[in-house]
């Protein structure tokens, strides 16, 4: 029988800050909160979020119960942008759970405005994808999005996620009702293909 891999670390157990060639990522911290709420209570980020703050107080109250899993994006000495990492189980029958065990995981992103157009989020995702695969050692990881979020849906196609399912009107939008959904999704030895050498930053 296969040996279970045994726990893995948390995320932010590992070295940090990562550094790309124009960003500084690290584990959110309490100290971030208020700079995360400057982009978060914009009417025009919060259209696609699954979940986005009613007003101050409400941010306030949930940040600590969310960034458990958030990351930071500083550009410039600015945070631009938090990323999301929820590593999770894969789908095993019983006898071989523990294999499965913390091996996949979801990613979520979110940035101000001022930063598109210039392939910060961008740099910032591929980045979180090499750390998934060349630090924590998962094998798969996931995105989900409304498929009218076409921000989001290009700069999944543009790291080389590949779209696995197209879900009709599926997904409840708080404004607009019943919305089709789409999931990407990329596996470690697609990354390493895709990057080989390197990681692929």
């Amino acid at each position: 029988m296969t040996e279970s891999p045994g726990p893995r670390p948390s995320f932010r157990e590992l070295g940090w800050p990562r550094s790309t060639e124009r960003l500084r990522i690290l584990p959110a911290t309490p100290e971030h909160s208020a700079a995360h709420w400057e982009f978060w209570r914009l009417p025009e980020v919060g259209t696609w979020l699954g979940w986005a703050p009613r007003d101050r107080a409400d941010w306030d109250e949930t940040y600590p119960e969310k960034s458990p899993d958030f990351l930071t994006v500083e550009h410039g000495g600015r945070v631009i942008g938090t990323l999301m990492l929820h590593v999770e189980d894969g789908w095993a029958q019983r006898e071989i759970a523990e294999q499965a065990v913390g091996v996949h995981a979801e990613i979520g992103w979110v940035f101000h405005p001022d930063a598109a157009g210039r392939g910060l989020a961008t740099e910032a995702v591929m980045d979180l994808l090499d750390f998934c695969f060349s630090e924590l050692g998962l094998r798969r990881v996931q995105a989900g999005a409304f498929a009218a979020n076409e921000p989001s849906v290009r700069l999944m196609e543009r790291i080389g996620m590949r779209r696995e399912s197209y879900s009709v009107k599926e997904s409840l939008h708080r404004d607009l009702g019943w919305l089709d959904g789409v999931m990407y999704a990329i596996l470690a030895e697609e990354w390493r293909a895709r990057t080989p050498g390197g990681s692929g930053c």
